[in-house]
């Protein structure tokens, strides 16, 4: 066996140590102290810390944010992040995001919708209180 370094794409495997059998390839110790250092690759990185609390979060979108598919976006970037509630236009031409779920999410993808719709958004105004396990999933309303 040899010791290979995966350094390309996709990111969950870039630094990763492996093993490969091969005609010839010898095992050593060193090799096997070298993989056991490495090993889960990048995986205990990316373990959510549970223990952040629940919030509820209300954001206020304003400027040009109905019928340019921001609703639509929002649903799409909140769907890789742990928050469950909806998004919706309201009368008076703000569009009104609703969602519970730990901080750190909220935060990126509040960060997420400002870098992906600067361009249509004039000021955000956010409310937040203790979360109410009001929802089950993410959803547009209508």
């Amino acid at each position: 066996m040899e010791l290979l370094t995966v350094r390309g794409h996709p990111p969950h495997v870039r630094g990763a140590t492996v093993l490969r059998s091969g005609a010839g390839a010898q095992f050593s110790v060193a090799s096997a102290r070298a993989f056991a250092l490495h090993w889960p690759p990048v995986m205990s990185a990316k373990v959510k810390d549970r223990s952040d609390s629940l919030n509820r979060r209300t954001c206020y979108f304003s400027g040009r944010v109905q019928g340019v598919g921001f609703r639509y976006t929002v649903h799409n970037l909140a769907m890789p992040h742990n928050v469950k509630g909806y998004v919706r236009n309201l009368p008076d031409g703000r569009v009104e995001l609703v969602m519970e779920g730990p901080d750190p999410e909220m935060d990126q993808l509040v960060d997420s919708i400002r870098q992906k719709m600067h361009c249509f958004i004039r000021q955000v105004d956010t409310l937040t209180e203790p979360a109410r396990n009001a929802f089950t999933s993410f959803s547009i309303r209508h």
